[in-house]
């Protein structure tokens, strides 16, 4: 099963993402967007830092924008660059989580916002599948 694949989006960049249960996929849709734009990180070569992170969502998808919107923030305002990602607890659309982070000489992503466009999470015979939009 494939992770993840970048997919034709008239007006702004997309994803499609899977993953075996929604830890998997929250966990692959995160790598997915951070790999859109990796060619544009500069790291410092400063350590890595673990920071932990609290989410909530009204439902699946909500939590899962939500989630890729938090990582933005980290690249946007903190200037880093996520590495790795682990779900520590998912539960009632509420995630804890840890991200590995290491800081970037600018802010290198182009994504602006995930966005709800088409948004759905569907089941199928792997685990769960989703078509992420993002804008630029």
């Amino acid at each position: 099963m494939t992770r993840f694949e970048e997919i034709d989006h008239t007006a702004d960049r997309a994803f499609r993402v899977t993953g075996r249960d929604m830890a998997a996929l929250l966990e692959n849709a995160a790598l997915a967007m951070q790999a859109l734009d990796r060619d544009e990180a500069r790291t410092t070569g400063e350590r890595s830092e673990t920071r932990e992170i609290d989410i909530e969502g009204f439902d699946r998808e909500s939590l899962l924008v939500n989630w890729l919107n938090e990582i933005l923030y980290l690249g946007h305002v903190h200037r880093r660059v996520c590495e790795k990602f682990h779900i520590d607890e998912l539960r009632n659309h509420k995630l804890r989580a840890r991200v590995v982070t290491r800081e970037c000489d600018q802010s290198f992503t182009h994504i602006k916002a995930v966005t709800f466009h088409n948004l759905r999470i569907r089941e199928i015979p792997e685990g769960l599948a989703a078509e992420v939009v993002v804008d630029v």
